[in-house]
C-alpha cells in the first residue's frame, strides 16, 4: 500500500475522531483492471486494455499521478510476483505492505517456490527503504499469521509488524465464526496501536475461510493502522457485495447451486472446495482445466484436490495455448487415478468447456453445488495464438438455460465446439 504525499496536501489528510477524513478522494482498483480492462479514477472510467494485475511501471505512475490530481490520499495497489520481480512498482514508496499467502503459483515463471516468495518478500523488505513523508504515515507490516510465509516474512521485515488470523498469538483474530451459504459473520478480536481492546461483529455476503481471511487483513489495516472507529469498519466491509467472478452464484432457477470462481491453484481451488462443502449438505461437482504453458505441476495437484474434496470432478479446456489438450488433461487424469479417482465414474475428461459445463448440470441434483473454477472474470479462451471471447458467467448461464429449456444467453464457441 503506498500513501501518495502531494495527494495527502490536496485532500487536507486530517485525522478526525473518526479516523482519516476521506471526502475528497478517488480511488484506483487496480484488481478490476483485470475484471473489465479499464481504470477507475473519481467519476471518470478508461479502457486500458489491460490483461494484468499490475501495469507496467509508467502506467502505475500515470494513473497514481491521475489520482493526485483529482485529490486521493490513499491508494492500494495490488503488487503481484510478476509485477514485483519486474519492477513495475520500483517507483512506488509503499508504507504498509499487507501479504494474504504464499502458495503453489507462477513456478513456470519464478522456477521454484523459494523464488516465488523471494519475489513477494521484495516488498517487505523495501518498506524499510521507503522514502520519509512529511505527514509521517504508518508504515506497517501486515502478515497472515495462519500462512506458512508468516515466519519468514517476520524474520526479514524490518517496519512495525502486526499479524491477523485464526492463530491464538494473531494480533487480531476472529471468534463466533458463523459460516453461511449467503453470508459469513463473526467478531473480530484485537487491540488498537494505543494498547486498546475491540471486539465487534463483522458481516459479510463474502463466504468461504479465505474471505474470513481477507475480511481480517481489512480490519487489521482500518481499525489498527488508521484508528477507524469500529462501525466504519462494519459499514465498509458489508459494503462490498461481491467480487466478479470470485464464488459468484448464478441463478436460473434451478434446484441446485451453480457457482463460477476464479480457483486456478492448488491451494485456491482446496479453499473453494472446502467453501463448497460448507455450503451444501449435497455433493460438490467441480469442473475447471489447467492452462497451457504455465506451471504443469499444478495439473496434477488441482487434480488431486478435486478428487480428494469434490464427489464428482470434470476437466476441460482452460487456456491450453499452444499445447496439446489432450497432454493437458492426461497430466491431469494420472493426478486423479494416483487419489484413487476412477474416470467414467468419479471424474471425466470433456476437451470442450461447454459441453463439460452442460455434462456437470446433468450430473446435478436438488440441494448439489456445482462449481466451475479457473477463469473467475477473464473473458478470453487461448486456443494456439488466438484468444475466444469466454466468459465462464454467460457459458453457465447458456448451459442452465438449455438444462431448463428456457431462453438465455447464447453458449460462446470455442474451437472444440467443432469437435464430434
Amino acid at each position: 500500500m503506498t500513501s501518495l504525499e502531494a495527494a495527502s496536501r490536496k485532500s487536507g489528510f486530517s485525522k478526525t475522531r473518526r479516523g482519516f477524513d476521506w471526502c475528497q478522494r478517488a480511488t484506483l482498483d487496480i484488481e478490476h483492471v483485470a475484471d473489465i480492462f479499464a481504470h477507475h479514477i473519481g467519476d471518470e472510467t478508461h479502457e486500458t486494455g489491460l490483461h494484468v494485475t499490475t501495469p507496467d511501471a509508467p502506467d502505475v505512475q500515470r494513473y497514481l499521478a491521475q489520482m493526485v490530481d483529482a485529490g486521493t490520499s490513499h491508494a492500494i495497489l495490488e503488487a503481484t510476483s510478476h509485477g514485483l520481480a519486474q519492477g513495475r512498482v520500483s517507483a512506488c514508496d509503499f508504507d504498509v505492505g499487507i501479504i494474504t499467502n504464499i502458495t503453489h503459483e507462477h513456478l513456470d515463471y519464478h522456477g521454484s517456490q523459494l523464488e516465488y516468495r523471494a519475489a513477494k518478500s521484495r516488498l517487505f523488505i523495501g518498506l524499510s527503504q521507503s522514502a520519509s513523508k512529511s505527514f509521517n504515515p504508518p508504515r506497517f507490516a501486515i502478515m497472515n499469521r495462519d500462512d506458512i510465509s508468516y515466519d519468514y516474512l517476520a524474520g526479514i521485515t524490518r517496519v512495525k509488524q502486526l499479524s491477523y488470523g485464526l492463530h491464538p498469538q494473531a494480533d487480531v483474530r476472529a471468534e463466533d465464526i458463523i459460516i453461511l451459504p449467503k453470508s459469513l459473520k463473526f467478531f473480530a478480536v484485537g487491540c488498537d496501536l494505543n494498547g486498546e481492546a475491540f471486539r465487534f461483529e463483522v458481516s459479510t455476503t463474502l463466504v468461504g475461510n479465505h474471505n474470513l481471511s481477507n475480511c481480517l487483513a481489512a480490519v487489521t489495516l482500518g481499525r489498527v493502522v488508521f484508528g477507524f472507529e469500529d462501525q466504519i469498519v462494519v459499514d465498509g466491509i458489508a459494503a462490498l457485495k461481491g467480487i466478479p467472478g470470485r464464488m459468484e452464484a448464478i441463478e436460473m432457477g434451478q434446484d441446485f447451486t451453480a457457482i463460477v470462481d476464479f480457483a486456478h491453484t492448488p491451494n485456491a481451488l482446496l479453499n473453494v472446495l472446502k467453501t463448497a462443502r460448507e455450503l451444501t449438505s449435497g455433493r460438490v461437482i467441480a469442473v475447471f482445466g489447467s492452462a497451457g504453458l504455465r506451471d504443469r505441476e499444478k495439473r496434477r495437484m488441482m487434480a488431486e484436490v478435486s478428487i480428494d474434496l469434490a464427489d464428482l470432478t470434470v476437466f476441460t479446456a482452460e487456456d491450453p495455448r499452444s499445447e496439446s489438450l489432450d497432454n493437458i488433461l492426461g497430466e491431469m487424469v494420472d493426478g486423479a487415478i494416483a487419489k484413487g479417482g476412477v474416470e467414467g465414474k468419479t471424474f471425466w475428461r470433456i476437451r470442450d468447456r461447454g459441453r463439460a459445463l452442460r455434462f456437470a448440470l446433468d450430473q446435478a441434483y436438488s440441494e448439489d453445488i456445482v462449481i466451475v473454477c479457473g477463469k473467475g472474470h477473464e473473458q478470453s479462451m487461448c486456443f494456439g495464438e488466438i484468444e475466444y471471447p469466454w466468459d465462464d458467467r454467460t457459458a453457465l448461464r447458456a448451459a442452465l438455460s438449455d438444462y431448463l429449456g428456457i431462453n438465455g444467453p447464447k453458449m460462446p464457441y470455442l474451437p472444440t465446439q467443432d469437435e464430434e
